[in-house]
C-alpha cells in the first residue's frame, strides 16, 4: 500500500520504549490495512513529492529528439548536454578508487581534479542529477531551456499553452488529483 498524508503524532511507550507513530491519509484502504495487522511491514515517510506528467516527460524527450536529429547525434547525449545546462547538480569529493563506481551511480558526472583531504587523496566531481528527480519547478526550467535551445537551432517548438498544460497536469498528477 502506498498514500499520502500527514504525521499527526510521534508517542514513546514507556514500558517498551517504542515508538507509535499516527499518520492521517488521504484515502480508505481500510480493508487492504486490516490485512497488514500484526505482521512485520517495511516502512517509509518522506516529503511527498509530485510525480511528472507523461505527457511532460513525452514533450521533452520528442524536443531532445528533435534537437538530436538537426544536431545527428543521439537523443541521449542531447538530454546529458541539456542537464549539464539546465538541471541540478551537486558536487562531491570521491576516494580515487571509487570515481567509476560514481560515475555509474550517476545520470551524468566530471571529474573535477584532484583534492587532498585531511592529508588523503580524494576526487572532486560534478554530478547531475536524473530529470526522474525533479520537483515542477526544475523540470520546467529544464524544457524551457531545451525549447530556447530548440529556437537557436530553428526548430519548431511545442506551443507555450501545450507546454503549460503538459506542466499542469504533471503537477495535478504530482498531487494526486489527475484522474
Amino acid at each position: 500500500m502506498e498514500t499520502t498524508g500527514k504525521l499527526v503524532s510521534v508517542a514513546r511507550d514507556i514500558g517498551s520504549g517504542k515508538l507509535t507513530v499516527s499518520f492521517s491519509i488521504d484515502t480508505e484502504p481500510v480493508d487492504e490495512l486490516n490485512t497488514l495487522a500484526g505482521m512485520e511491514l517495511d516502512i517509509r515517510a518522506g516529503k511527498h513529492r509530485k510525480k511528472r506528467s507523461l505527457d511532460a516527460n513525452g514533450m521533452l524527450w520528442a524536443c531532445l529528439s528533435e534537437m538530436a536529429a538537426a544536431l545527428r547525434t543521439d537523443k541521449w547525449e542531447v538530454y546529458l548536454l541539456m542537464l549539464k545546462r539546465y538541471g541540478k547538480f551537486t558536487y562531491i569529493c570521491v576516494k580515487p578508487n571509487v570515481v567509476d563506481a560514481v560515475r555509474l551511480q550517476w545520470r551524468e558526472c566530471e571529474v573535477i581534479g584532484e583534492v587532498d583531504i585531511n592529508g588523503s587523496p580524494a576526487v572532486q566531481m560534478l554530478c547531475y542529477f536524473g530529470s526522474s528527480t525533479y520537483d515542477t519547478a526544475e523540470f520546467g526550467r529544464l524544457l524551457d531551456g531545451v525549447v530556447s535551445e530548440m529556437k537557436e537551432l530553428g526548430l519548431a517548438v511545442p506551443a507555450s499553452g501545450e507546454m503549460r498544460r503538459a506542466l499542469e497536469l504533471w503537477e495535478k498528477q504530482k498531487s494526486g488529483r489527475a484522474s
